[in-house]
């Protein structure tokens, strides 16, 4: 935009994030909530931008949308919902899982589906959806901070609404012709070098603005899913902070697909390595033992039910209940799984043929960072009921 922001040659991605902040900040045009660094911006006339969408054939077709939770991207919400088209909104950092599915009260009123389409209100009008919720997704609106003519993108510098792309990709959401639109004020739109895009960062086909609709017609490929083996610092970070990521991954491991991370061949083929010696005890620890009161049926094996409780009273050892197992999940595919959770237990209780394990943890921190870990774990297709098992939940307490 002429008299906007100018992006010098050379400049990298957060050099890019900067100045557009500063403009926005220095000219007046930032909105509710400032300052809107290190944010994607809310911006004035973003309701304005967000209305225009009504005005393309992509979403008037489109019947299921996912909207980034982002404040500029309000008025998008507001217009599916009106429109009564499934609004799917990612959840926080995907802490409790990818999708949250608004639904607003039957008979809302014009009010209170305003409410519905704000931060509060996706909080109290939404139902979760995990990896089996069977999302399809016509259109992807996500917010910026700068955008090119050409569509290429650059958001906050988190990584989330790449990585929401490409897990929505992984699980079959989206498909390769499934359009993006992004809403921006017009100074973020600035020249972007190529050189800046990685294989993962998402291209938009649409740029909306308070005065213009920009069409890019942009050649460059969407990301194909995650890319495990260029696995950067981001990656392994929200590998470590995203159960339903972690849970993907498994998912696709099951499918045949390669989902090594970087360095991670070379480990595999170290026998001494930390994981391989966990996963030798854990075999271990979950053979059948006569003193124990165990006895192996087929492929399963089952633990007296005395056992956990006579841990318990220890004062240490803390029980976790793992359920709703398929009758198809063995036994090494819990343990596999548990390994990449981090989530180690010193034994575990293998109790197939009742669809449920236990796991016994040193202490009540260490399970209770397991169920957390654990939660939204999805095996053979069900997603497990992962808690403290129920003689250990209220240890400790008066």
């Amino acid at each position: 935009m002429e008299g906007g922001v100018r992006v010098r040659a050379g400049a990298s991605k957060q050099d890019v994030r900067e100045k557009v902040w500063d403009y926005l900040e220095a000219s007046g045009l930032a909105a509710f909530p400032r300052p809107v660094h290190r944010r994607i911006p809310n911006f004035q006339g973003s309701h304005q931008a967000c209305c225009s969408i009504k005005e393309l054939d992509v979403f008037n077709r489109a019947r299921e949308i996912k909207v980034d939770p982002d404040k500029p991207l309000e008025g998008v919400r507001l217009a599916a919902l009106q429109a009564r088209k499934t609004l799917l909104v990612p959840t926080p950092r995907l802490r409790t899982g990818l999708f949250n599915r608004i639904v607003p009260p039957s008979g809302a009123t014009k009010e209170i589906l305003r409410i519905c389409a704000t931060s509060q209100g996706i909080k109290e009008y939404s139902v979760p959806v995990g990896l089996d919720g069977k999302a399809r997704v016509d259109l992807v609106v996500v917010g910026s901070v700068a955008v090119s003519e050409k569509g290429w993108r650059i958001g906050k510098g988190e990584g989330y609404a790449d990585m929401e792309y490409a897990m929505m990709v992984s699980m079959g959401a989206v498909q390769e012709d499934t359009p993006v639109i992004t809403i921006v004020h017009d100074c973020q739109v600035v020249d972007i070098a190529e050189e800046l895009l990685d294989d993962h960062d998402l291209t938009v086909d649409y740029i909306l603005t308070p005065t213009r609709t920009i069409k890019t017609n942009c050649k460059r490929p969407k990301p194909q899913g995650i890319i495990w083996h260029k696995a950067s610092v981001t990656l392994y970070e929200m590998l470590e902070k995203i159960p339903i990521l972690k849970s993907l991954r498994y998912r696709e491991k099951q499918t045949g697909k390669d989902v090594s991370l970087q360095d991670e061949h070379s480990d595999l083929a170290n026998a001494s390595t930390p994981g391989a010696l966990n996963e030798k005890a854990m075999a271990e620890n979950t053979r059948p033992q006569a003193a124990m009161g165990s006895a192996q049926v087929g492929q399963h094996y089952v633990e007296s039910e005395s056992f956990n409780p006579r841990l318990g009273e220890s004062g240490m050892i803390t029980t976790v209940y793992v359920g709703n197992i398929p009758p198809s999940v063995r036994v090494s595919e819990l343990k596999w799984a548990l390994r990449e959770f981090h989530a180690t237990p010193l034994r575990l209780n293998w109790q197939g043929a009742q669809h449920r394990a236990f796991l016994d943890y040193k202490d009540k921190a260490t399970a209770e960072s397991a169920v957390s870990s654990l939660k939204g774990l999805s095996l053979g297709g069900n997603t497990l009921r992962v808690e403290l098992a129920k003689n250990q939940r209220n240890k400790g307490q008066v």
